[in-house]
C-alpha cells in the first residue's frame, strides 16, 4: 500500500497542485515563471520533496485594511503548489472527523451557509452566546497543531513536510500576537512557536484542525447541539441564560488548554430577537441587515473604483467583478433597497479620452 507522502509526491497530485495554485492566478509574474518551464519545474519540485531537500522560500508581506487590518502572507507559487499537494491528500482524512456545522474552508460549507445556519438556530432558540477568539491566527501555538495533525497522520515523512511549512511561519505574526500566559507557564512560554501565517491554504486548513477538538468538546460534553462556527466566530443556542452563562465559564477554561482565550466583555448571552452580529451581517430570527461597516467600506471602494475607471487605471471588466462580487454577498441580506440606493448615487462615469 503506498504512503501518503507517495501520494503527495506523486506527478499526477502535483500536477493537479499547481492547476489549483495557478487558479485565477495565470497573469500573475511568479505563476507565468512557474508556467515557462512546467514540467521541469514540477520534476524538480518532485525530487526535492522525496529526498527531503525541499526548503519553503521567504513570504511577501502586505496588510489589508477591509473589513479589518490584518497582516497577509504571500508565500512563493512552488510553495502553494506544495501547500495544495498536501492538502490534497491529508484534508479528506481530517475532514472525516470533523463536524457537520463548522463551515469555514470547506467544500459544500462557505459564509452563506453558516448565516443560513445561524438564523435557523436562531428562530429556534431564545437566547445565544455568540463569541470569537482573540488574535485567532498569531495565538494558534504549533506543538498543539503538530500533535494534533500526528494523531491523525502518521506518516514520518508527511509529518517532515507539515514541519517544514510550520517553521517557515515561525515568527510571521508575531508582531500581531501580545503574549498571554496561562495556568503553569513559566517565562518561556513566550517563546513558544505559534502563528499561522494568514493567506496560506495550510493555514486555513490547520485552523478547522486546531478547533475541531474544542467543536466536539460543546457539542459532547456541554451538550450543545444547537452550535455554529466560521473560523474564529462560533455561537451556542438555547433557551436557558443560566445554562448558556455556565457554558461560557466551561468554554473559557477549555479554551485555555488550547492557549487561546475569547473577547470576553463582548461575550454575553443575549436574547436572539435582539440581533447577532454574524459575518458581515445583523441575522433575526426573521430578517438579515448588513452591518453598516460593510456598505461604507464597498461604497468607499466604489467610489475609488470608478475614478480609476474613469482615468483608464481599471477596465470595465475589473469594476464590474468588484461590483457583483459584492452583490452576490450581500443579497443574502435584507439589501435591495440599499444596493438601489449605493448604484443610483454612483453611475458609470465616461472613460477619458
Amino acid at each position: 500500500m503506498a504512503s501518503l507522502f507517495a501520494a503527495i509526491t506523486d506527478w499526477d497530485n502535483l500536477w493537479r497542485a499547481y492547476r489549483l495554485a495557478a487558479r485565477g492566478k495565470r497573469r500573475k509574474d511568479s505563476a507565468a515563471a512557474f508556467e515557462q518551464a512546467l514540467a521541469d519545474r514540477l520534476i524538480a519540485l518532485q525530487s526535492a520533496l522525496r529526498t527531503r531537500s525541499y526548503r519553503p522560500g521567504a513570504y511577501r508581506h502586505f496588510f489589508i485594511h477591509e473589513p479589518k487590518r490584518r497582516k497577509i502572507s504571500a508565500a512563493p507559487f512552488v510553495d502553494r503548489v506544495v501547500h495544495h499537494a498536501l492538502c490534497n491528500v491529508i484534508e479528506p482524512i481530517c475532514e472525516a472527523g470533523f463536524i457537520a456545522h463548522s463551515y469555514a474552508n470547506r467544500r459544500g460549507k462557505g459564509t452563506h451557509r453558516a448565516v443560513d445556519r445561524l438564523q435557523e438556530l436562531a428562530r429556534r432558540h431564545r437566547y445565544v452566546l455568540r463569541a470569537d477568539i482573540v488574535q485567532h491566527f498569531p495565538s494558534l501555538d504549533h506543538s498543539l497543531l503538530r500533535a494534533k495533525l500526528a494523531r491523525l497522520i502518521e506518516d514520518e515523512e508527511v509529518l517532515w513536510l507539515v514541519d517544514s511549512i510550520l517553521a517557515s511561519g515561525v515568527g510571521a505574526l508575531t508582531a500581531e500576537y501580545t503574549p498571554v500566559y496561562f495556568p503553569g507557564d513559566d517565562l518561556l512560554a513566550a517563546c513558544r512557536p505559534r502563528g499561522l501565517p494568514i493567506g496560506n491554504l495550510t493555514s486555513q486548513f490547520w485552523s478547522n484542525v486546531f478547533l475541531n477538538d474544542f467543536d466536539w468538546f460543546v457539542q459532547r460534553e456541554l451538550g450543545c447541539g444547537a452550535y455554529v462556527r466560521y473560523v474564529d466566530d462560533f455561537a451556542l443556542f438555547g433557551d436557558s441564560k443560566s445554562r448558556l452563562a455556565a457554558w461560557r465559564e466551561a468554554i473559557i477554561v477549555r479554551l485555555a488548554r488550547e492557549r487561546l482565550t475569547i473577547h470576553e466583555a463582548q461575550t454575553q448571552v443575549l436574547p436572539t430577537r435582539c440581533g447577532i452580529p454574524w459575518l458581515g451581517f445583523v441575522v433575526y430570527p426573521a430578517s438579515r441587515l448588513l452591518k453598516r461597516r460593510n456598505a461604507l467600506n464597498f461604497t468607499r471602494r466604489l467610489a475609488r473604483n470608478l475614478g480609476d475607471y474613469q482615468a483608464g487605471k481599471l477596465s470595465f471588466g475589473e469594476l464590474d467583478a468588484s461590483v457583483q462580487g459584492w452583490i452576490n454577498h450581500v443579497r443574502y441580506a435584507d439589501t435591495w433597497g440599499l444596493r438601489e440606493h449605493v448604484f443610483a448615487s454612483h453611475p458609470i462615469p465616461k472613460r477619458s479620452a
